[in-house]
């Protein structure tokens, strides 16, 4: 039995009792957090606050988990066991499958970790998140001092201070963001899912015993159907929040445009990418291929300098399945929000295909020099 004890509270607001409720007995979770002015202007703060005050006593972690989220019925006891392992830690159970924290969790994925490190300037995912009681607290009073509304951007501004670090983000992602719409105002962001759904007997080896990978190294990233890269240290400077394209950021990479120019003549599939451009336009399918080429190429890397071994995946078959699934899901998810309701099954699989082409040519790009083994 895992030492932890862990409470825990379902953050809602009264439009959505019902289904939480369900989530609550469905799980075994303390109770709900009910947004305490909701006939107020939309404010997710506002009822995290609450959640996190709901501590049960001789509780030595909080999880505050939002209504509209699926998870298995083990859920508690899967993250008393995360809870045991990093027992310092803000471990969050979710990651959308878009912009930067969700590039670093299939980055990971890819590379063989449990765990990621998530990106300090971007908002800390919070749809299932535990925090140790004593940060938890403190975050009520930090963020009892804001005027944000978003408690997704207060809590990565909380992590950040006094020398903290960000979250830690699991891999396999056993709960699932359910539905489209957003009391506090993200429809626009459309369809939002994790990066790496999993199942409990998968992602329990990876979350109990699977490496954490700290150091991103520069990241690449999909936005609205274009590539882009988070460079090394960004969060430290002024352009901390800025977006680069993968071409601005090429000199950083140690990849050369002639690298990549002759990796899509000789290794593209001319047939997917025609079929993709097709559907999505010419631009989405050479961003999406040399965005998969980079992703494959510093999975390799991070694998080669972190991972024990420097191998690449854990070499099980519930490692292979966790890359599969981070793999899926990076088409629709680099896709703009207003084109993921078109991309039905056939096209997913379309999409897979031709990112693990990609992936694999990344993989297999000119690697890192000794140095860079541990």
């Amino acid at each position: 039995m895992p030492a932890a004890r862990v409470s825990s509270a379902v953050m809602t607001h009264p439009v959505r009792r019902a289904q939480a409720e369900e989530l609550c007995a469905r799980l075994g979770l303390g109770g709900l957090a009910m947004d305490p002015a909701p006939d107020d202007s939309p404010s997710a703060l506002r009822t995290a606050l609450v959640a996190w005050s709901r501590i049960a006593e001789g509780a030595t972690h909080q999880l505050m988990i939002q209504d509209d989220v699926a998870a298995p019925p083990d859920f508690l006891d899967l993250v008393a066991h995360c809870a045991d392992r990093f027992p310092g830690e803000a471990l969050a159970f979710y990651t959308n499958w878009h912009a930067r924290n969700g590039a670093a969790a299939r980055l990971a994925a890819l590379a063989g970790a449990g765990w990621v490190r998530a990106v300090p300037e971007e908002f800390a995912p919070t749809l299932a998140i535990t925090l140790p009681v004593a940060l938890a607290h403190a975050f009520r009073a930090y963020a009892g001092r804001t005027g944000e509304r978003h408690d997704d951007e207060v809590m990565a501004a909380f992590l950040r201070q006094d020398g903290r670090r960000s979250a830690l983000l699991a891999v396999p992602t056993v709960t699932e963001h359910m539905g489209t719409s957003s009391i506090n105002g993200h429809a626009a962001q459309g369809v939002r899912r994790a990066v790496c759904p999993a199942d409990a007997a998968d992602a329990r080896p990876a979350l109990y015993e699977g490496w954490v990978l700290e150091e991103l190294d520069w990241l690449p990233y999909m936005r609205y159907g274009e590539g882009f890269v988070r460079l090394p240290g960004q969060d430290a400077t002024p352009e901390a929040r800025h977006h680069f394209t993968w071409r601005e950021a090429l000199p950083r990479t140690g990849l050369t445009e002639e690298l990549i120019r002759d990796a899509v003549r000789a290794e593209r599939p001319a047939r997917s990418a025609a079929e993709i451009a097709g559907l999505y336009g010419e631009s989405f399918a050479d961003e999406f291929w040399i965005h998969c080429l980079m992703l494959g190429r510093q999975a390799r890397r991070a694998a080669l300098r972190h991972a024990p071994g420097g191998a690449n995946g854990d070499g099980s078959a519930a490692g292979a399945r966790l890359r599969e699934a981070a793999v899926s899901t990076v088409g629709i998810a680099g896709l703009p929000p207003e084109r993921r309701p078109e991309v039905g099954q056939a096209h997913t699989e379309l999409l897979s295909a031709y990112a693990w082409t990609a992936v694999r040519c990344g993989e297999a790009l000119p690697g890192p020099g000794p140095a860079d083994r541990r």
